[in-house]
């Protein structure tokens, strides 16, 4: 009954339980699970490796490796059965991060296009076994992935052995979406030969022995929905400033009409401003990302951007259903890569992006911290961010000025904590306006950024602060006996501002 799904007939043995499956997971073992911002992750054989971990007196320890964040609740599980020994590059689950907090994982926080680099270059360690979300496997034994590639490509040649499960929920024609290029090893590596958006370089499918597929494992489990939250009135206001900052670099001829690719942060706030370009001016934009989110579906529904390409397909869960139903109308615009490849800083800087992040908090100086409360808490980790913002030709981060009810300000003296440093970022926007950084010296940055960025009830704080730290000098004028007096209030007070004034 599985033939259109598993094409290679002497592949019909292999088919077994998630259960089954799971025995080949031994205590030790570093793992790379396929799953890439809630898509295209693998549902059946973890929860199985959880409930062994539970009900059986062994030892069950690995390290786990992914694209990015997992849906269906598994890094939940996993940490829940003390199955994680190490975690990375990315998560985004509340009981894990409470976990990585507390020091019971280790979780490595690394730039996205790095982890199979590392992996390639035996940094570390061996990869013992992948697990790989699929809808089919063609009769060579290629591999057709489902709504990410992320790290699967990679994990499923790098590994000993290889664990398939095919999710019947995801629909075959998802099959011929994916290229799928691996890079050579270092250092007689060949360019990477994307030079447009759209150009296809690879293969439509995973291709490997097909005698390294261990077990393969039935499914029928959708993709966990996405859970960015719609735009409201602050984001909105965060796109108008931005439009009106790209249509100035316009009219001002320092970037063509045609603006050049986008990218977007995974999250609600890249995901509310990059819909507002559905009312903008522009016109045939494209999209060289990361991830495809709900608004690069609405912008194509508006007529307004033409191609995009990614390494996963994450979408809330009425846009899922939608999108997964009629491929077939998006086919012709859309490309899945491995994630290596969509964050390579080659390609980012030849094709000259404009990439939006998001950003916890943001200095007056323009050092960014996107990972980490309180300079010391983690919270999902730096993703492909810095990949895009280190090599785009324009790198944004946006934030709100205020976090909880205004109880915190994201604009502060000094972040406690720098993912993106101040040479990596190039404008910064709030609902309350833009700071364009480029060209100036920190001294200017400063008081742009607090001019612009800050929400009224801290601009006093921030004024006071950065005229003192002028008296003492400095290319970055610091008081750094007070640098992080608005943390200490918070933790005092519960608020990052005075009690005489209200936001």
């Amino acid at each position: 009954m599985y033939e259109d799904r598993i094409r290679c007939a002497a592949l019909h043995p292999k088919i077994t339980t998630a259960a089954e499956a799971a025995r080949l997971v031994r205590n030790g073992m570093r793992i790379g699970a396929s799953g890439f911002t809630r898509a295209g992750d693998t549902k059946a054989v973890p929860i199985e490796l959880a409930r062994r971990a539970r009900e059986e007196n062994e030892p069950l320890r690995i390290t786990l490796m992914t694209g990015a964040s997992l849906g269906h609740d598994i890094d939940r599980m996993l940490t829940e059965a003390g199955v994680l020994e190490r975690r990375l590059p990315f998560q985004a689950d509340p009981t894990l991060r409470r976990a990585i907090n507390s020091g019971e994982v280790m979780f490595v926080d690394q730039h996205l296009s790095e982890t199979v680099e590392m992996l390639r270059a035996n940094l570390l360690g061996k990869l013992d076994l992948a697990i790989i979300e699929a809808a089919a496997i063609t009769e060579t034994g290629g591999i057709v992935p489902t709504t990410s590639v992320g790290n699967s490509a990679s994990f499923a040649i790098l590994a000993e052995k290889v664990i398939v499960e095919i999710n019947l929920s995801q629909p075959l024609a998802l099959e011929g979406l994916h290229d799928i290029w691996i890079p050579g090893r270092r250092p007689q590596r060949e360019p990477l030969p994307i030079v447009h958006v759209q150009d296809r370089i690879g293969t439509p499918t995973i291709e490997i022995p097909p005698e390294k597929i261990a077990a393969i494992v039935i499914t029928n489990e959708p993709d966990s929905p996405s859970t960015v939250l719609p735009a409201d009135e602050e984001t909105a206001r965060i796109a108008g400033h931005l439009i009106e900052f790209l249509m100035h670099e316009v009219k001002h001829g320092r970037m063509p009409a045609k603006l050049p690719p986008l990218q977007a942060g995974i999250g609600t706030i890249a995901n509310a401003v990059l819909s507002g370009f559905a009312h903008s001016p522009f016109e045939a934009l494209t999209m060289y990302s990361e991830v495809l989110q709900d608004s690069t579906f609405d912008l194509i529904d508006a007529g307004k951007m033409v191609f995009a390409s990614g390494s996963s397909i994450t979408l809330s869960g009425p846009r899922q259903t939608q999108v997964l139903a009629e491929l077939d109308r998006y086919r012709d615009k859309l490309v899945l890569r491995p994630q290596e490849v969509s964050n390579h800083p080659e390609v980012i800087r030849r094709l000259g992006l404009i990439a939006l992040n998001t950003a916890l908090e943001c200095d007056i100086y323009g050092n960014v911290n996107s990972t980490h409360v309180g300079g010391t808490h983690m919270m999902n980790g730096i993703g492909g961010s810095g990949d895009f913002a280190r090599n785009a030709a324009c790198a944004i981060f946006a934030t709100k000025s205020v976090a909880k009810d205004g109880r915190i300000s994201s604009i502060v003296p000094m972040v406690p904590h720098v993912d993106h440093n101040e040479h990596d970022v190039d404008v910064i926007v709030t609902e309350q306006g833009l700071a364009d950084l480029r060209g100036l010296a920190p001294r200017e940055r400063a008081t742009l950024i607090v001019e612009r960025c800050t929400h009224p009830s801290y601009r006093d704080l921030l004024r006071d602060y950065y005229r003192d730290a002028l008296k003492l000098g400095g290319q970055t004028p610091h008081d750094l006996g007070r640098a992080f007096e608005m943390y200490t209030r918070y933790k005092e007070t519960g608020s990052m501002i005075p009690r005489s004034n209200t936001v």
